[in-house]
């Protein structure tokens, strides 16, 4: 059977109503009859459906009244042909073990987190591979690229990649995110959208360090640079294409999270390059940096693939061994001399 063939506009849900959960759904909201929004706090569910308003993350923005609120994640995932996944990297597992046996074959799924599983060093298309199988991957597909859910919400123009296996599958996800302020661009190379979106989080929290510590807009150019240079050995070693890190889910996905104060991940860093602590700045917000999670699987992963990143492991040590930030950088900058 064709996936694309059943699938009805009225089919489309959202699992994850954080912010860029709540973004995509009510984008989606603008040119569809309805879309559905999975949540996990009821009271969330409530405050959508009774005011149209997220109680809980962008709630300055008033929602579309087509956009309804479901708490029952089984109905959901039965009742519903396109999945679109914005749950934290750490929650997707347990989410699509609860999905197993009860979606139907052709229903697709669209990922629209970034991250590595740290327990399995896994991307989230090898957990979606593990529990549906290796045809699943034919169903699925990835959304990543330099987008912040207030700036969607707002209708500001935005681009990002849709990667997936089947080029049908990606041109069918691609007509459904596209709006006139909603650009989409196919890509074939999961694996390099995937790392692009988890990997430039890391060095988000580097640029927020360098930035928190005062050092200059010399100094934040040449830790990006760098960085995306880890990107790509990481990404090569992985099998990904090393152009695609120079595309929107790698470069243009950087310079947005490692470069605006509207990035949790560039906060955090700046907060601790200020002298706060991990715990501190944890404490006071629901909102996740999913770089501070992500950076222990990409110690892990570089680690066992033998590739060199030094950036991602002076994060690693600030964050998880009270590594001061000053002395760190002062490590990164007497390192020996190479060529580039």
């Amino acid at each position: 059977m064709n996936p694309l063939s059943s699938v009805l506009p009225t089919d489309v849900a959202v699992i994850g109503a954080g912010s860029w959960g709540t973004a995509l759904a009510a984008l989606l909201a603008t040119k569809l009859p309805r879309i559905t929004l999975w949540c996990l706090e009821a009271e969330v569910a409530e405050g959508i459906n009774r005011d149209h308003r997220n109680p809980l993350y962008v709630s300055e923005f008033l929602l579309p009244e087509n956009l309804r609120a479901e708490t029952d994640l089984l109905r959901v995932a039965s009742t519903h042909r396109v999945l679109i996944l914005v749950v934290p990297t750490p929650f997707t597992r347990r989410v699509l073990q609860t999905m197993v046996g009860v979606v139907a074959p052709e229903t697709l799924f669209v990922f629209a987190s970034k991250g590595v599983e740290v327990e399995t060093l896994t991307l989230i298309s090898d957990i979606h591979a593990e529990l549906f199988g290796p045809d699943g991957l034919q169903r699925a597909c990835f959304l990543s690229g330099p987008s912040f859910a207030r700036e969607v919400l707002q209708g500001l123009p935005t681009a990002v990649a849709i990667a997936g296996h089947n080029a049908d599958v990606v041109h069918r996800m691609q007509q459904l995110f596209h709006t006139p302020s909603f650009r989409t661009y196919g890509s074939a190379d999961v694996i390099g959208v995937e790392l692009g979106g988890a990997l430039k989080n890391v060095i988000a929290l580097a640029s927020g360090i360098s930035d928190g510590l005062g050092f200059g807009n010399g100094a934040r150019a040449a830790l990006l640079t760098r960085g995306l240079a880890e990107m790509v050995r990481l990404g090569v070693g992985m099998g990904a294409q090393a152009e695609t890190f120079s595309g929107l889910s790698g470069m243009g996905d950087l310079l947005l999270t490692a470069t605006s104060t509207l990035s949790r991940n560039y906060t955090v860093g700046w907060r601790l390059g200020k002298g706060e602590t991990l715990e501190a700045i944890q404490s006071g917000t629901r909102e996740v940096a999913e770089g501070v999670k992500t950076t222990l699987g990409v110690r892990r992963l570089a680690e066992k693939k033998g590739i060199e990143m030094p950036i991602a492991t002076a994060v690693h040590d600030i964050l998880y061994a009270n590594r001061d930030p000053r002395s760190a950088v002062k490590a990164l900058m007497e390192r020996d001399l190479k060529w580039e």
